[in-house]
């Protein structure tokens, strides 16, 4: 398996067991190089959770793991540095963001409590596929599709660009 596919079947809880590991490491890394403050395992927790876009580390897990309502603030786990220069089309109601996907087509990503709208190049750059089946499944909105396996397989393969981008 491509270190980058997701596997199918994903377990809630394989997301917020993921950024636990990815935060494990860092602060065993830390321990050995002896570096200050790096002795809480909730520090390096915390530390993860923003880099993969959110406030701290509750507001992770409870969105990785399926616990948000349509509505909440999602973070930008979704959003990523240096995209600015392609085209977003933003909606504060998912309602409007839905109905200009079904007119224009791409692909309708949540950001803290609102949504927007891009296209195929904004998905690589966040390092996916935007052939996936899942978004197939999705009709290419994360935003209904949230807390889904679909939604779950796109979240895992979003967690391995991140790593891999660090």
């Amino acid at each position: 398996m491509n270190a980058m596919a997701a596997p199918r079947a994903l377990p809630y809880q394989a997301l917020v067991d993921e950024l636990k590991v990815r935060a494990r490491v860092r602060l065993n890394r830390a321990r050995r190089e002896g570096q200050a403050g790096a002795t809480r395992l909730r520090d390096a927790l915390h530390a993860v959770a923003r880099e993969a876009g959110f406030a701290d580390w509750e507001h992770a897990r409870h969105v990785l793991s399926g616990q948000a309502a349509l509505g909440e603030d999602m973070g930008g786990f979704w959003h990523a540095a240096g995209t600015g220069i392609l085209l977003h089309i933003w909606f504060s109601k998912h309602a409007e963001a839905q109905a200009a996907l079904r007119q224009e087509g791409g692909f309708l990503l949540p950001y803290r409590r609102q949504c927007f709208m891009v296209q195929a190049p904004f998905i690589e750059a966040l390092g996916l596929d935007p052939q996936d089946a899942a978004w197939a499944a999705l009709d290419h909105d994360l935003v209904a599709g949230y807390g889904t396996e679909a939604w779950r397989v796109l979240s895992w393969q979003r967690l391995r660009a991140l790593q891999t981008a660090v």
